[in-house]
């Protein structure tokens, strides 16, 4: 559990955000030192298979000494069969290689299953480990980071990982093993020919490394150009309906057009270096090749060497070039892996802001709902600012909330008002901690969360947001997100108090309705309500409603009032409004100002006092077209 002391919590929300980003951009120069040893940081990925892994080395071994043992049969054939006319020796010889042939393509079978298999299971722990990583992080993270890259990292970063874990280095390996044996038998074979070929060995190697180091950069530009185009789908195709609601279609293609050719122009000049490398070690490995063959050649005729060792040779040195250029055209896979592998591990390697200290204070309030609370006589829920001090991350120069002190006691109805930006949404931001203030204490209850566990702070709120949260899922598992474990009564039982019986009623499969992506099928009031049937069923002591019934029609927003007015009841509630006539009823309205108290009051007194509350309500009556009368009764009232 990592340490974060609540004054520093904000320098290490706005690491988070900002740093991200920073380590994004300078990871290369670093990548490039560092190449491979990339893959050192999934050593914890790969260490709970490590069995498996040890066996398929061992097919992997078994497999290249196969190889290797079909050289020599071909000089004994060559040297004793033929050599003697004695047939009965070819066919020994053919028993020899169908027995070698069986066991090569059994050992084959056990690499290729144990390593693919392998990469499969580690990419999936990977992939569950990045993404339940991404969700401990904290909003000022998402600020700063685009959705289409984190969602690129977890698929096509993945996947690049996938193959090769699974097949680039079994095939790296086993080649790098057949070369390393050819070599061997290069030397038993003719230590002369053999020297000859060594020394051919560093004009291979330098362009491996020199060129692949380049491959591997550009491998990592590749994959951010990739999650460039993931952006932009992921950002229109969401929108969709703001898209062609704006004719704006032909300027999306244009961009997403330019993105992909940005990706594939990036792609290309990869795949054109890459293949210079290939090509480079594939000419100089035959063209030695070709060298040590006219040499043995004239060693043969000079009764140096045997024909049978001589083909011996030329087939260990095949297998040298050969392995030379696979080793060649796997490095540049892996160099684009060990990209793949940075970019994820610099999002497993980013901190949360919102941690939970060693020995997190509890919250006194019971945390198994609101109704087993006041069967024992508890009643929390009471909230407090102590001159609270908060700048986004983003925006570290311009204080959202600037020495705010309120207090709402357990059970109270308060109303926050204000212009835009005067710091309502940032005082529910708070009180859920996805920041922490960088001066000043929040409390519930008393406590201050800053010394409590984030989750266990969330689980005091119930959140019903301006624009409601629908998942594409069914209508119970939509509600049934507030209480995982609520049972179907449960789970009626909230959607009746939130009067949305009447439409679930009407859809085609009711309960088991699927609604969609953002709950497409479901109007503006429909998916409010269930939004308010997810806080019913959550059942916590308080409740945080932000604008919930702004943008609804008459009839919607009656239906939904009602449902607010019942689950508010017996709940400390904190109510955002920008329509004051939705607010009046509170016990107490706050009007906020550039993040200070402004004044404190009920709708009474705030009206006689004739301040901003005031102004700002008489602009609101004027705007919906009451006239001067109910205005001027307005203000007395």
């Amino acid at each position: 559990m990592t340490v974060v002391s609540p004054a520093a919590s904000t320098a290490s929300t706005a690491t988070a955000a900002g740093g991200y980003g920073s380590r994004a951009a300078a990871a290369e120069p670093r990548g490039a030192k560092a190449s491979l040893s990339q893959f050192r940081r999934l050593a914890g990925f790969l260490l709970p298979y490590r069995s498996r892994i040890l066996l398929a080395m061992l097919a992997l071994t078994v497999a290249a000494a196969c190889v290797l043992a079909l050289g020599q049969g071909l000089r004994h054939v060559i040297d004793g069969g033929f050599g003697s006319g004695n047939p009965q020796l070819l066919n020994t010889a053919l028993a020899g290689v169908v027995l070698v042939a069986v066991l090569l393509s059994l050992a084959t079978w056990a690499r290729f299953y144990l390593m693919m298999s392998t990469g499969e299971r580690v990419v999936a722990d990977l992939r569950k480990a990045v993404f339940s990583h991404v969700l401990d992080l904290s909003p000022a993270f998402f600020d700063a980071t685009r959705t289409g890259e984190i969602v690129s990292r977890l698929t096509n970063d993945t996947t690049q990982l996938q193959q090769v874990i699974g097949f680039g280095v079994s095939m790296f390996l086993r080649n790098a093993l057949m070369l390393a044996g050819a070599l061997v038998m290069l030397f038993i074979t003719s230590p002369k020919l053999a020297a000859l070929i060594v020394l051919g060995v560093p004009a291979v190697v330098v362009p491996i490394l020199v060129i692949g180091r380049r491959v591997r950069r550009l491998s990592r530009d590749n994959q951010d150009r990739v999650a460039d185009v993931s952006s932009q789908v992921d950002e229109s195709i969401h929108e969709i309906r703001t898209v062609q609601a704006y004719v704006h279609e032909e300027a999306d293609r244009r961009g997403f057009d330019a993105r992909v050719e940005a990706a594939y122009n990036s792609g290309v000049h990869r795949i054109r270096i890459k293949a210079w490398l290939i090509s480079l070690v594939m000419l100089i490995g035959f063209c030695a090749v070709g060298v040590i063959l006219w040499i043995g050649g004239h060693d043969v005729l000079a009764g140096r060497i045997t024909a049978g060792e001589l083909s011996a040779f030329v087939f260990y040195a095949a297998i040298v070039a050969t392995g030379a250029g696979t080793v060649s055209e796997v490095w540049g896979e892996l160099q684009r892996a060990a990209g793949a592998t940075e970019r994820l591990m610099e999002l497993l390697e980013t901190r949360a802001g919102i941690v939970a200290i060693p020995g997190a204070q509890a919250l006194p309030v019971a945390l198994d709902g609101l109704r087993k609370g006041r069967a024992r006589g508890q009643r929390g829920g009471a909230v407090q600012f102590e001159s609270v001090t908060f700048s986004y991350p983003t925006r570290p120069r311009s204080p959202a909330l600037n020495d705010l002190s309120l207090t709402v006691a357990a059970g109270e109805r308060v109303a926050l008002v204000g212009s835009s930006g005067a710091g309502k949404t940032t005082v529910m931001a708070l009180l859920l901690r996805f920041y922490d203030p960088s001066a000043g204490r929040v409390l519930v209850d008393g406590v201050d969360i800053a010394r409590c566990d984030p989750r266990e702070v969330r689980r005091q709120f119930a959140l019903v947001p301006q624009d409601p949260v629908i998942f594409a899922a069914s209508v119970a598992d939509n509600v049934r997100y507030g209480r995982p474990n609520a049972t179907d009564a449960e789970v009626r039982a909230a959607c009746a108090a939130a009067h949305a019986m009447d439409f679930i009623e009407r859809l085609p499969q009711g309960f088991a309705t699927d609604l969609g992506e953002r709950g497409i099928k479901l109007s503006g009031g429909e998916r409010q309500r269930l939004s308010t049937a997810r806080a019913l069923l959550a059942d916590r002591p308080i409740l945080l409603l932000d604008e919930a019934t702004s943008s609804l029609d008459a009839e919607s927003e009656r239906q939904v009032a009602l449902a607010l007015d019942g689950l508010m009841r017996g709940r400390t509630s904190l109510v955002i409004a920008h329509r004051l006539a939705t607010v009046q009823t509170a016990d107490r309205i706050v009007v906020l100002e550039h993040g200070r108290l402004h004044s404190c009051g009920t709708h009474a007194e705030l009206m006689q006092q004739g301040g901003l509350y005031s102004h700002l309500a008489r602009l609101q009556f004027l705007a919906d077209g009451a006239p001067a009368r109910q205005v001027a009764e307005a203000a007395a009232s």
